[in-house]
């Protein structure tokens, strides 16, 4: 299916800035496992995990929380953001993810715990604990 009219159309009327797709990229930090592309930029490089355990957004910056976990490497079991209290009822972690050393020095002490919970209304978030030495 040939689509690169209607990029085009959509390129001018949003302004071709705005039209792109999301590529997959290796990396530890779920930051770093996308980048934009142009909408017809061919599929090459990396491919996109069949299982996908993490949210396919992120926030542009994590947002602070604070939280309360029974022990300390134990996943939260309340948390507060936007000034609203959640109570966790189910959660899955910790997923270790360290930084990447060899993109940089300043990265080799990084590491942080991420958890997948879900609250009493049914909503989902994806946390981490910024556990860096």
């Amino acid at each position: 299916m040939d689509v690169s009219q209607l990029v085009d159309t959509l390129g001018v009327r949003l302004g071709h800035n705005r039209v792109f797709r999301l590529s997959p990229v290796e990396s530890n930090l779920p930051e770093r496992t996308i980048k934009r592309v142009s909408a017809l930029h061919p599929a090459k490089g990396a491919a996109w995990p069949k299982h996908l355990p993490r949210p396919a957004r992120l926030f542009a910056q994590p947002e602070e929380i604070e939280a309360v976990a029974e022990l300390p490497d134990h996943p939260p079991r309340v948390f507060t953001w936007r000034n609203t209290r959640y109570r966790v009822v189910k959660a899955e972690g910790p997923e270790r993810i360290h930084g990447e050393w060899w993109v940089s020095e300043a990265e080799t002490h990084l590491i942080r715990d991420y958890y997948r919970v879900e609250t009493q209304d049914g909503s989902r978030y994806w946390l981490f604990r910024d556990t860096t030495t």
